[in-house]
């Protein structure tokens, strides 16, 4: 039974990447610069040049930071990669199929903001709130799990997108109930 002030824990999706469980769709989906965090330039829905032509694995993922690309240790999809690989996509693979990769990799860049809002979710569930406060965290956090999400279409409904846009003012009215850690 919740305590005074709480509700019941929404069952978040798994919110730790997981990269053995992705078709490196990072490496694929977004853009990169060539600056201080990218040594290369490289265009949106192109591998990089340092992803394995076997494997999903990187070729310099040991030395990223020495050649450059600081922006890749610090990149977590929040889990989303592995659940537009294994959920969303059955396991299929860009490399499998390459019709799949400019589906795969905007499911991607769907999913990514609505895992990232998922983890201050959760680390908010954790916090003792007045019971409006919890019940709007409560609200959110159910509409951007998308149970049952098999499809991005699932995704990208206006009630879950219309959610991800509420969580940039919804954060900061939870300031006065953080305690700092010791």
């Amino acid at each position: 039974m919740p305590l005074p002030g709480q509700s019941a824990q929404t069952d978040f999706p798994e919110l730790t990447a997981d990269c053995s469980r992705c078709a490196a769709l990072c490496c694929v989906a977004y853009p990169f610069e060539e600056d201080e965090d990218f040594a290369i330039l490289k265009e949106t829905d192109h591998p990089c040049s340092n992803l394995s032509s076997s494997c999903f694995n990187c070729t310099i993922h040991a030395d990223l930071d020495p050649r450059g690309f600081g922006g890749c240790i610090a990149y977590s999809c929040a889990g989303a990669g592995q659940r537009v690989t294994e959920v969303l996509f059955q396991g299929e693979t860009w490399r499998d199929d390459p019709d799949l990769l400019p589906h795969m990799t905007h499911a991607l860049r769907v999913l990514r903001p609505i895992h990232e809002a998922l983890l201050i979710l959760q680390e908010a569930a954790a916090l003792t709130l007045p019971d409006a406060l919890r019940a709007e965290l409560t609200r959110l956090s159910e509409t951007l799990v998308v149970r049952d999400g098999t499809s991005i279409w699932d995704f990208e409904e206006p009630e879950v997108q219309a959610a991800l846009a509420q969580i940039p003012e919804f954060v900061p009215r939870l300031a006065p109930y953080v305690v700092p850690r010791s």
